[in-house]
Order: structure tokens, then sequence, then C-alpha cells
């Protein structure tokens, strides 16, 4: 059933996978948003462009004695309209959240969420921390209790590879699966992967991420970073800005369908744009309290992207940065992006300070914005920064504006190194072709 009831509208018969040549073209087809700014992606659309902030006091456990007690949550989250109570019990609400976003890119694909020729699609998530709240729950039953005891399911609930191996049952998923692990980067890395995946011969897979980072333990290894804002205000969140004070956390994310060109076109299916190229590079470098990452390797990744997509960075519509909110990160970010593009950079705009950072889940968002961006045919203006911090004057879009080329540069790095960039090109306007 789908998320409002009604059936599943099943698509036309799935290709059968084949030998397919090693540049075949994988076009996005199916967008799941579960997050913050709201349950699907039209509602993350509308939040976004009305610039309606979602961070609030956190409320799936009691923050009162932390620094930091503002984050991002998803609004009126009910898993059981996701699945059924058996797989909610063992699993975590990482793993639900997993549960709802891809359901949703499934039915906006118009694919059904049993795969007719399991061995066609595939599933490739991103994962950093795992099972959170679930793993939180048990470990105090297993130190407060006179049984010292665990449930069964702690041994899967918590581990990073849970939410792909929940979906590749659920919907039959028995392609080439995997998970990658480079905490925020890898809600990019997951759709690079998918890209390789198609090239290889299976021409559907479910891409992207989500994250619950919000829970006691979670939270806790989060303020040993030094990295979260311990300001009281739910606009706290303020990358690039003067006044930058850290990010706040948050939940959610977004889930894709990946398809190979050929077989979008033969169902008929309505294609978001496409995934054209992609870098990865890291920095050989622990994020200690004074290092905001390497700006060469970050700008190498950007490039890599760019030279796999064959574009030039004056092609580039928008940049969708990873935008952490740290000072010294946020200009070495900016740093990069000069690399890159020069003293004309393109249009810069980032919507985390409405939703919160979801690490690899938020990486997955701003994918998921620039393509709702190209399906509008508006880029959205960015939130802030309200006063530019010396060293990242970047051109932020300040109004919406509608796109030229129709190219989107999503960049985003994770502790310790990562980085990572993709390249999307939208899918032209109706009538016109690619």
């Amino acid at each position: 059933m789908s998320p409002a009831g009604q059936p599943a509208t099943p698509g036309p018969a799935t290709v059968a996978p084949a030998a397919r040549p090693s540049t075949a073209r994988a076009v996005v087809t199916g967008i799941g948003v579960v997050a913050p700014s709201g349950i699907g992606a039209d509602v993350h659309w509308r939040t976004l462009t009305a610039g309606n902030y979602r961070v609030g006091p956190l409320t799936l456990f009691d923050a009162t004695g932390y620094p930091t007690r503002l984050g991002g949550e998803v609004p009126d989250f009910d898993p059981a309209g996701y699945a059924d109570n058996r797989a909610l019990v063992q699993t975590d609400r990482w793993t639900h959240l997993g549960f709802a976003a891809t359901r949703l890119a499934l039915a906006d694909a118009g694919l059904p969420e049993q795969a007719p020729d399991p061995y066609a699609w595939a599933v490739t998530l991103a994962s950093s921390s795992g099972g959170n709240l679930f793993g939180q729950r048990e470990l105090q039953r297993l130190w407060s209790s006179p049984s010292r005891t665990v449930g069964a399911y702690q041994s899967i609930a918590w581990f990073y590879a849970a939410s792909v191996g929940q979906l590749s049952i659920r919907h039959q998923f028995k392609g080439p699966c995997g998970v990658l692990v480079a905490e925020s980067a890898g809600g990019l890395d997951s759709l690079a992967h998918a890209v390789r995946t198609v090239r290889r011969g299976t021409p559907v897979v479910v891409a992207g991420a989500t994250e619950c980072p919000l829970s006691p333990y979670a939270l806790a290894c989060q303020l040993r970073s030094g990295l979260l804002s311990d300001v009281a205000d739910p606009r706290a969140y303020r990358p690039f800005d003067a006044a930058a004070s850290g990010y706040l956390p948050a939940e959610g994310g977004a889930v894709f369908v990946v398809e190979e060109y050929g077989h979008a076109l033969a169902r008929g299916a309505r294609i978001y744009g496409e995934v054209a190229g992609w870098g990865a590079t890291h920095d050989a470098v622990h994020t200690g309290a004074d290092h905001g990452g390497d700006p060469v390797q970050y700008a190498r990744a950007m490039r890599l992207a760019l030279d796999r997509a064959t574009v030039d960075p004056a092609q580039v519509d928008l940049v969708l940065p990873d935008a952490l909110g740290v000072p010294r990160h946020d200009l070495a970010e900016a740093r990069a992006l000069r690399a890159v593009f020069g003293d004309r950079p393109p249009p810069v705009s980032t919507h985390k300070p409405l939703t919160g950072r979801a690490h690899q889940g938020g990486a997955a968002l701003d994918v998921a914005t620039a393509l709702l961006a190209f399906a509008h045919d508006t880029l959205p203006a960015s939130v802030g920064p309200d006063e530019v911090a010396p060293g990242c004057e970047l051109d932020f879009l300040r109004e919406c504006r509608r796109p030229r080329e129709r190219i989107a540069l999503v960049c985003a790095r994770g502790f310790d190194g990562f980085n990572s960039a993709l390249v999307l090109r939208g899918a032209p306007p109706a009538g016109q072709g690619w």
C-alpha cells in the first residue's frame, strides 16, 4: 500500500538487465524526502522556498542538561504508516525514516513496492552512526536492570548496514546492494556508487541516506567534537556568517530511485535529472580543534566531479555547499570553491539552517533540493548569511532565479577528511529533448 493508503501503481514490466556500455547514463526518476522540512518532496520544496525554520527544542529525549538543546526533527512522523509492527520493533528510528523515504521514492517513480525482477534492482545507502536510539535504550537496559540483558534485535538494529538489509528484504532488492560510510560525504557517495552499479548492468538502484543522531549518546558524541552550537536560538546555525557558532543536529534525509536512462524511457518515467559526475578525495587528517579541512583536496573532489561530467565551471548554475557553520570549516570551504571557480563563482545557496544538519541525510537532502529546483525551474534563495564572515565572500543567491544551464554542484564533507562532490544535470523543460 502507498503511504496514502492506496495501492501503489505498478509500472510496466522491468527490463531485464543486460550488458551495458560503461557510459550508460543514470537518471533520477523518484524522490522520497523525510526531513524536518516535511514528509514528501513537495512539502520539502514549499518549506525551503518559504524560508520556514523547522529547528526547535529536542523532544525525542530530555536534552535539558545538555549545552545544545535544539535540533531538527521530522514533524508528525508515524512509522506505522510505512512498515508493519514486526519490522518496526526490530529496527531503529533511523531505519524507520528509511522505510518511509524509500516508499515515497518508489511511489514517486511509479514503481511497485516489490521488485518484479529482484536481481535487476539494488539498494545502496549511506550510513554513519547507525541505530542510536535503539542502541541507547538497550544499553541502558543492560546496565540498569537486574537481568543485565538486551533485546534480541540489538545486534542488528544499531548496525550501520541495518537499513540497507531491511530494505533489501522488504522490497526484494537482490541486486548488488551495499552501504557507504563517509559521514556527511556518504550521502553523495551513495549516488555515485548507484551510477557505477547502473553502468555494471543493474537498471534500478535505490540510493540516498537518512540519519537520526538524536539520542543522549549521539548528542554527547557530537558535543565532544566541539562543532555544535550552544546558542539557544533556533536560528543559531549560520553557515558562512560572522555570527557562526556551529551546527545544530537533525534527523531525516532523502532517498532516490536511480535508473538506467533507456530503462526509464522504456517505461515512460518522468526524469528529474542525471547524475552526471562525481568526485571523492580524502585529507588524511583528523578533524581537530584547529583544522578546518584541506581546501586543496576538497577542491580536487569538485574538479573531478566537473571533469567526469564534462562540465566547465562557468556552466554551473548553483552550488549547494557542505555549510558546516563552524568558522574555520566555512573558511576552508570558501577557499576550495574559489580555487575551482576563481573570482566569479556561481550562485551559492544553502538551506541547512532551516532543518539542522542531518549528516549523510543532509547531503542527500541537498541533492533533492537541486533536482526539485530544476523541476520547478527555480533556483531557491540561500538562507543567509546575514553578515558574511571575512574570507567567505561568495555569490550567495539572495533571490530566486531561473537556471540557465540546469547544472548543479552539490558538495559535502565528512569528519576526519572525507570530501565528495556531485554534478547533477537537470532534465530539460517539458517538450525539449536532452
